[in-house]
C-alpha cells in the first residue's frame, strides 16, 4: 500500500522554495495539502483584508498544486483536531508543515507534533518563512537583538540558504474548488483593482521591481506618489515568495549589475527588518497586546472615540495623514512613509493606545503580518525596540512639505484641497478660502499635542 504524505500550509502558499512541500514529493509518494482556518482562544482571527486575500490566495495555490498532482483540502476549526482528523482521513503516514513563529503558534505546533508522534507519524517541520531563523540570531553575549543596526549588520554576514525550486510532482490533476459558499465582498471588488494575488504574480512583481524600480529605490522610496517600492509586502505575508528568494534574486541582480547593489542593499535592508520584527515575537509575549518596554504599560491613553473615528475615516484635516488612510480604505494598503505618520498622530498627538491603530489596520491591510504589523506600531509609539519615542513624533506637515513637496500625493486621495497652490496644500487652515473647502479643520493642534505626549512620557 502507497504511503501517504500530508503538507499543512500555514503563511507559505506557493509550490517553489517550500521545502515541507518538497520534502513530501521526494519519496514520489501520495501526496495530500491542507490548509487549516484556525480557531481557538489563542488564535487570533485574520483581519476581513487578509481574508479576502487568502482565498484567492488558496485559489492560485490549488491550482498551481494540481500540477503537482496534489490536491488542496480548506477546513476551520481547531488546528490540532483538523490535523489529526486529516491524517486519519487519508492514512497519511508522514505530516510536514514549514515553522511559524508566535508565541501561541508554537504552542499548538508543538501539541500536535508531540500527539502526531506519539501516535506513530512522522512529523517534521522545516525552516522557510525568514531570512535566519529567530533562534539562530543572538548577540555576542547570547541574548536576542533588541536594536536593529547591529541586527542587520550580523544577518548581512549570514549565508543565506539558497531557495529550493519547483518540486517534481505527480500526475496532474484537476485543481480542487476552494470555499464553494464564499462570496466577494463590495469592497473586495474595489481593492481587487490594485492587486493581482498569488505565486506567479508575486514572482512578476519581483522581476518588475529589480528590472525597473530597484536602482532609484534609496531616493525614492520615501516619496508616497511615485511607484518606487516593491510592494512585495502581501505576498511575503502570506508566503506567496520566500525572503529566500527575494533575497538571492536581489542578490544575483548586484552581482551582475554592480551600479546597482548600493540600492539592492538599501533594499535588502529593508528585508531584513521583517527578519527583526520575527525575532520579536519569538522571544516576547504577544507583541499585539504587551508593551515590548515595560514601563510603557503604565501609559495613560486619552479614550477619545470621535478622535479615533476621524483617524480611520481620513476626516482628520491634516492632508498626508488622511490621504494615507483613505489609500488604505481604497486599496488595502499605504505607502510605509504615510504609515508613520499616521500612526505617529494616532500614538503621539491623539494619545490614543497603539492598539487601537493596530487592530484597524490588523482588519484593513492586505498585508497585515502577525509580526511586522505589531512591531511597526509599537516601534512608532515608543514601545517597542530601537524606538526613539521623544524624536520620533513626526509632524506630518513638515513632512507631507518634504516627501511630497507638490502635493501630488495628497491631491490624488484628498480631492477636497486639490486646488489649493504647493504650499498650502499640505496646511489647508491656512488658505483664505479654507472654510469653503469642504475639508474638516484638524481635530488636533500638532505642537500643542507633541508637548503634550512629551509630558506624558516623561511622566513614566
Amino acid at each position: 500500500m502507497a504511503e501517504t504524505a500530508l503538507v499543512w500550509f500555514r503563511n507559505d502558499l506557493r509550490v517553489a522554495d517550500n521545502p515541507a512541500l518538497f520534502e513530501a514529493l521526494s519519496h514520489g509518494r501520495t501526496t495530500i495539502a491542507l490548509h487549516v482556518e484556525e480557531t481557538g482562544e489563542m488564535v487570533r482571527r485574520r483581519g476581513a483584508a487578509s481574508r479576502w486575500w487568502l482565498h484567492h490566495s488558496l485559489a492560485s495555490l490549488a491550482g498551481d498544486l494540481s500540477t503537482l498532482g496534489v490536491a488542496l483540502e480548506t477546513v476551520r476549526g481547531p488546528a490540532e483536531e483538523c490535523v489529526a482528523a486529516a491524517v486519519r482521513r487519508h492514512g497519511a503516514t508522514a505530516v510536514y508543515w514549514n515553522r511559524r513563529y508566535g508565541p501561541s503558534e508554537r504552542v499548538t505546533d508543538q501539541a500536535i507534533k508531540t500527539a502526531l508522534r506519539a501516535a506513530g507519524t512522522t512529523v517534521q517541520s522545516f525552516a522557510a518563512n525568514v531570512l535566519v531563523e529567530p533562534f539562530e540570531m543572538e548577540t555576542g553575549a547570547g541574548k536576542p537583538y533588541s536594536v536593529y543596526t547591529p541586527f542587520w549588520k550580523t544577518l548581512r554576514q549570514r549565508d543565506i540558504p539558497t531557495p529550493l525550486g519547483r518540486p517534481d510532482g505527480l500526475a496532474p490533476i484537476a485543481a480542487p474548488g476552494v470555499d464553494a459558499d464564499y462570496r466577494e465582498p463590495e469592497w473586495g471588488r474595489k481593492i481587487g483593482r490594485h492587486w493581482q494575488i498569488g505565486e506567479p504574480a508575486a514572482r512578476s512583481r519581483l522581476d518588475r521591481f529589480l528590472e525597473d524600480l530597484v536602482a532609484d529605490y534609496p531616493n525614492e522610496r520615501d516619496i508616497p506618489a511615485r511607484e518606487a517600492t516593491s510592494r512585495l509586502s502581501p505576498h511575503l505575508a502570506f508566503g506567496e515568495i520566500s525572503p529566500r528568494q527575494v533575497w538571492h534574486a536581489a542578490m544575483a541582480i548586484a552581482h551582475h549589475a554592480p551600479g546597482k547593489a548600493a540600492s539592492i542593499d538599501k533594499f535588502l535592508s529593508e528585508l531584513a527588518w521583517r527578519d527583526f520584527n520575527y525575532n520579536q515575537l519569538y522571544h516576547r509575549e504577544d507583541i499585539a497586546r504587551v508593551p515590548m518596554v515595560a514601563k510603557y504599560a503604565h501609559l495613560e491613553w486619552r479614550g477619545d472615540e470621535a478622535a479615533l473615528e476621524a483617524w480611520t475615516r481620513g476626516r482628520t484635516g491634516i492632508p498626508i495623514v488622511d490621504a494615507g488612510m483613505r489609500e488604505l480604505w481604497e486599496t488595502g494598503t499605504m505607502h510605509n512613509r504615510v504609515r508613520m505618520l499616521t500612526a505617529s498622530l494616532l500614538a503621539k498627538n491623539l494619545l490614543i493606545d497603539w492598539r487601537r491603530g493596530e487592530e484597524w489596520f490588523w482588519d484593513t491591510l492586505v498585508d497585515a503580518d502577525p509580526a511586522n504589523n505589531p512591531g511597526n506600531w509599537q516601534w512608532v509609539a515608543g514601545s517597542g525596540l530601537d524606538a526613539s519615542p521623544y524624536f520620533r513624533i513626526f509632524n506630518p506637515v513638515t513632512q507631507g512639505e518634504r516627501f511630497d513637496p507638490h502635493g501630488d500625493y495628497v491631491r490624488r486621495w484628498v480631492p477636497e484641497v486639490a486646488r489649493l497652490p504647493d504650499h498650502l496644500v499640505h496646511q489647508p487652515w491656512q488658505a483664505p478660502e479654507a472654510r469653503r473647502l469642504g475639508y474638516p479643520a484638524p481635530i488636533v493642534d500638532l505642537k500643542a499635542s507633541r508637548e503634550r505626549a512629551l509630558e506624558a512620557f516623561k511622566a513614566l
